[in-house]
């Protein structure tokens, strides 16, 4: 019999002395009065994994659990004003670091690469932003239209283990291509963006450092066509065209006169033509249109972030709270896909985290039943029974 409840073994996941570390380094315990870094962070990712709305929810959620608390590490339960006092003046500092020092000590140690594009031999980066409305009227330092405030999360995700390996929290407003200006990325890596990102001085600066891009180009590109490759077997296998350019006007200035390559692509399923932009002139154009395709993959990231984890509804309306709150949900995700990783079962993400919600402090081993939810030695078919969306 286990005498440890699952959101117990979860926080066993980290790494208690990375997180000391941190504490020292921020000096986060500093004045505490009782209610310690870790004892926050226990109750921020209670309020993640429990889907709590309220600070209220998150002290009453932790009290009714008054015989498990040494086993979560804190000797106390923290109330809601005390939340709230520690969300809008602790260093949200403390979590971003903790969240990048989990990605390297739980993530990339054994993050496999992915098999779809093995052949590209190369660090592929998604790029991308997503907004996370908020009422201006109460978050009024979010900035971002006259009648409405949000967040805007810049994210880089890296395409082995669809994981974050850059996220930078801005108000609303800031547009994403003035971010990606500031990111320095490894020499020979793929980036792989929207037309939101289009800048050919900043293009420019990943061509000069060899760096490789693909996105979507914009319908009011002017340009000269230099080559044209078209043949029935590129037809066949959806290629429309495939073009080496060079840009006109200003465009040209910018990108320093040099070529791109255009790729028309024909998706079959969706019923229509794409327009792919790439400085890269030795793919097979369907690689071309592959490659862009997996772009997808970070909008299941921002989907399951938003769904799975809190940052719809927040608990606090400071802006370090807010930052705190997205910091601890990556924490959460991070913890949820390592589990999925590890697990035996073939785990869909939307039911895992729905699964641990469910038994969050029923006293079961975590892995036994990871390995094996149901307890039957052959789970039923999780697309037909058990798939929630």
């Amino acid at each position: 019999m286990v005498n440890i409840n699952v959101f117990s073994q979860i926080l066993g996941l980290v790494d208690r002395n990375i997180f000391n570390k941190l504490v020292q380094q921020y000096q986060s315990d500093k004045h505490h009065k009782g209610i310690n870094s870790w004892t926050h962070f226990v109750s921020m990712l209670f309020c993640h994994l429990s889907s709590a709305d309220s600070v209220r929810d998150i002290s009453n959620g932790l009290r009714s659990t008054t015989g498990n608390m040494s086993h979560m590490g804190i000797s106390r339960t923290p109330s809601k004003s005390n939340l709230s006092y520690i969300n809008k003046h602790r260093n949200h500092g403390l979590f971003r670091d903790l969240y990048y020092k989990l990605l390297d000590d739980l993530w990339r140690k054994d993050s496999p690469r992915r098999t779809e594009l093995n052949r590209l031999k190369r660090k592929v980066y998604l790029m991308d932003a997503t907004i996370i409305p908020l009422c201006l009227s109460v978050f009024d330092w979010a900035k971002f239209r006259s009648a409405k405030g949000a967040v805007k999360l810049h994210t880089i995700l890296d395409y082995d283990g669809c994981m974050p390996s850059f996220v930078h929290i801005t108000d609303g407003k800031q547009h994403e291509s003035k971010i990606a200006k500031t990111i320095s990325f490894p020499k020979g890596c793929v980036v792989v963006v929207d037309r939101g990102y289009v800048d050919y001085a900043w293009m420019n600066v990943l061509d000069s450092n060899q760096s490789f891009f693909l996105t979507r180009s914009k319908s009011n590109m002017k340009y000269t066509v230099v080559k044209t490759f078209q043949s029935e077997a590129l037809q066949d296998s959806g290629v429309l065209q495939d073009q080496i350019i060079e840009l006109d006007g200003d465009a040209k200035k910018h990108y320093q006169g040099k070529k791109m390559r255009i790729v028309r692509f024909w998706d079959s399923i969706n019923k229509a033509e794409y327009e792919f932009l790439t400085n890269n002139f030795t793919w097979k154009a369907s690689t071309v249109a592959a490659l862009y395709k997996e772009r997808w993959e970070i909008e299941t990231f921002f989907k399951h972030l938003k769904q799975r984890l809190k940052v719809t509804n927040f608990v606090g309306t400071s802006e370090n709270a807010v930052y705190i709150q997205i910091w601890t949900a990556l924490i959460g995700i991070l913890l949820f896909k390592y589990i999925q990783k590890k697990a035996k079962y073939d785990w869909n993400l939307s039911n895992l985290a729905n699964f641990i919600r469910l038994n969050i402090f029923v006293k079961i081993d975590l892995w036994k039943w990871a390995n094996d939810p149901f307890f039957s030695g052959k789970p039923p078919d999780k697309i037909g029974q058990f798939k929630l969306f």
